[in-house]
């Protein structure tokens, strides 16, 4: 195990936020009627060339065109392409044109950033935001529970660099304590309950409410940086864009911007994030041979009444006591649990206890090469198990897996393990746009 190191730190730093100008700059961009919440955007990586289109459509200023630049624009194109290989250069363009502008003003002074955000059904999540000291890549400060893929790394790391800026946030949890607060916490809190007016008070198209406050007192910035010192960090979303990160500063000799990250730092105690799961779809699997072929492994039982609802109630019960999955297509519904030990260690000989409980453990391990099924063909949908099932019609099947919990992930890579791919759908993601950080 590798030494600890006076790098080994989590520090949050206060800097300068690049943000959306407010009501009375507007008239500077002869834009009166911008709207922030049309100019901001979910993150990258979740959003697709549709979407990308229909937010530049709602506001031309949408931090979209940062974060998936357009190629270029031609008569008879659509408005918006994402591919092309100018896009990192266009990107770097657009962001000049809109700081000289004046659609982004640069805060005059160094701040973290309190972010609240608050759904229509009232869930809320609280945290700072800031720049992220990046530690050694080895070391435990922050943790990863994902692998990453070269290609999404090499692309967030060009873009950072031709624009010379972070534009959106990686997310981070920590364990604040409980029910014993640290200063992080309480600043956060007594920030969002007192009667401070946000920067920021807006809502997006999806009914989120967004909430934004600066800190720059210098005493209080002092108690957040004590507290976080004896912290450790887990990244929960941004896994290729930290990775970028670090590959920046490898990149670079002596001190400099390169040496942080922007990064949005959630106590996971005090504001628990929502963790859905990513279900699978399996082209051209008939459930019912899938099942009848788990029967080697798992207890199979067929689930009657085609009630999705019911049986996501008994996958959940069953995923209580050990990993469990349904498997399904349009006419029939398996739950599968109850795995063998013995066949799941013989699968995973290299593996803890901990990840072999992972239901996507199971599946990357066991079925699917019980089944045949190459992991590339394999379909993702995000959080929606009845989008699953909608997408393996007619002649698929849907694989639908319990969330994980929080704790799941954290006891996985206190190990030093990871979790298998797209095992995880941590929420609410902090919106892009609220605050960028440009380099000197």
């Amino acid at each position: 195990m590798r030494r600890a190191t006076p790098e080994d730190v989590l520090e949050l730093a206060p800097f300068q936020g690049l943000r959306y100008a407010t009501a009375d700059a507007r008239a500077l961009i002869d834009s009166p009627t911008l709207d922030l919440a049309l100019a901001l955007a979910p993150p990258y990586d979740v959003v697709d060339a549709q979407t990308a289109t229909d937010l530049v459509r709602g506001d031309p200023h949408n931090a979209v065109r940062l974060t998936l630049p357009p190629a270029a624009r031609e008569a008879g194109d659509p408005p918006w392409e994402l591919c092309g290989p100018d896009r990192y250069q266009r990107a770097a363009l657009t962001l000049r044109r809109w700081v000289a502008e004046g659609v982004l003003v640069r805060d005059p002074t160094p701040a973290l950033y309190v972010y609240e955000q608050t759904s229509p059904t009232g869930h809320r999540q609280r945290g700072l935001i800031g720049a992220l000291r990046l530690p050694p890549p080895d070391s435990p400060v922050v943790r990863p529970h994902e692998a990453v893929l070269a290609g999404p790394v090499a692309d967030r790391a060009r873009l950072m660099a031709a624009t010379r800026a972070n534009l959106e946030p990686i997310f981070l949890l920590y364990q604040g304590g409980n029910p014993v607060r640290g200063a992080a916490t309480l600043t956060v809190d007594a920030i969002a309950q007192s009667s401070t007016e946000a920067l920021v008070d807006t809502v997006t198209g999806d009914g989120v409410t967004h909430r934004l406050w600066a800190i720059s007192d210098t005493a209080t910035l002092r108690a957040v940086a004590t507290d976080l010192a004896a912290r450790t960090a887990l990244i929960a979303d941004g896994h290729h864009r930290y990775a970028a990160y670090q590959r920046l500063r490898a990149e670079r000799d002596g001190p400099g911007p390169w040496d942080h990250g922007l990064a949005f730092l959630v106590d996971s105690d005090a504001w628990p994030p929502r963790l859905g799961a990513i279900h699978r779809v399996l082209p051209k699997v008939e459930a019912g041979w899938a099942a009848r072929t788990a029967r080697e492994v798992a207890v199979v039982e067929e689930l009657s009444g085609g009630d999705l609802r019911s049986a996501l109630a008994r996958l959940r019960d069953a995923a209580g006591r050990g990993p469990a999955l349904l498997l399904a297509d349009s006419g029939t519904c398996f739950l599968l649990h109850g795995f063998d030990r013995d066949r799941l260690r013989a699968a995973m000989p290299d593996r803890s206890h901990q990840w072999r409980r992972l239901p996507t453990s199971v599946l990357e391990r066991v079925l699917l090469p019980l089944w045949g099924v190459a992991d590339t063909s394999v379909r993702l949908v995000h959080d929606e198990a009845d989008g699953a099932l909608a997408a393996a019609r007619p002649d698929g099947s849907a694989v639908i897996l319990p969330p994980l919990e929080v704790s799941d992930v954290y006891a996985v890579t206190a190990r030093g393990e990871l979790t298998p791919r797209k095992s995880t759908s941590f929420g609410p993601k902090p919106r892009t746009g609220l605050v960028l950080r440009a380099f000197p």
